[in-house]
């Protein structure tokens, strides 16, 4: 939704002060210049990159246009289940989680907390490591270098649509300037045309500058911007769960493993400790 606004606002703004300088909004239709700028940067698009990075970036794009999961609500739930879990694992011991690790959709831990269910990057990383914490002897330095291992390949991936949408931003005004100078060329070919003529055909050709530059910096540009800051929220959810994981292998209790947990959270959407500690009770009662 705020993108929507954004873009009203950026056309309202350039728009409106061409107008109020006395400008027609009718010279900058001009649509062999979009085709142009537009085709040149799809085909740029398709020959940059690999199909695997342009499946990514197509996948990536229409969550641009929806409004972000990871918040207090969903950070809650998820602490509860962290705690959930871990105090069951110090209670019965870490074979009582096994059919819950194994099988979570199946889980009754589990079953109490869809936000964190319906997120499948979360559920795997988390119960990956409380699989390996269940069956194999690793110590929590093995397993701190492994989580970090695939929260830098994780944040890569994610990484490559910002990526590409920035460069694509970056060569709109370029393809902007082509268009400006086939438009120059046509009106050099015309060079006999009456002055009135030929400098309409001039300010066509400047319209294919303008759109170039408009359409990256105002539109497609920060697009890549939003990308980044999504991804710094997806990667905040499997950094709490390393930590809170990792201080229970510590030997911290679970309600101190899980405090470990909600201090690396944003302070936006932090809960506080009496919030997180009554969501827990909360929990544990259902």
């Amino acid at each position: 939704m705020l993108i929507i606004i954004g873009y009203l606002v950026v056309a309202a703004s350039v728009l409106g002060g061409f107008v109020l300088s006395g400008g027609h909004v009718a010279v900058l239709l001009q649509p062999l210049e979009l085709l142009i700028i537009v085709g040149s940067a799809v085909g740029a698009f398709a020959v940059g990159n690999t199909p695997k990075a342009i499946k990514a970036t197509l996948k990536a794009l229409p969550t641009l246009f929806k409004s972000s999961r990871y918040n207090k609500a969903m950070y809650m739930e998820l602490m509860s289940l962290l705690y959930e879990v871990l105090a069951k694992v110090r209670k019965e011991g870490l074979m009582s989680i096994e059919n819950d690790v194994d099988f979570p959709d199946q889980s009754p831990i589990f079953a109490k907390y869809p936000k964190i269910l319906g997120d499948h990057h979360a559920i795997e990383f988390l119960t990956d490591y409380l699989r390996l914490m269940v069956g194999g002897n690793l110590n929590a330095f093995e397993i701190e270098n492994l989580m970090d291992n695939e929260i830098e390949t994780h944040h890569d991936e994610g990484l490559v649509p910002v990526q590409i949408i920035s460069k694509l931003g970056d060569a709109l005004p370029a393809f902007g300037i082509v268009a400006a100078v086939m438009g120059v060329v046509h009106t050099m070919e015309s060079v006999g045309l009456p002055p009135a003529e030929l400098g309409i055909l001039i300010a066509h050709a400047l319209v294919g500058t303008f759109l170039g530059i408009l359409l990256a910096y105002g539109f497609v540009g920060p697009l890549a911007g939003v990308l980044e800051q999504k991804l710094q929220e997806s990667s905040k959810l499997v950094q709490c769960i390393k930590v809170t994981v990792l201080a229970s292998l510590n030997g911290y209790a679970p309600a101190l493993a899980v405090e470990f947990g909600r201090k690396v959270l944003f302070s936006t959407e932090r809960p506080s400790f009496n919030e997180l500690e009554d969501h827990v009770k909360k929990s544990k009662n259902r």
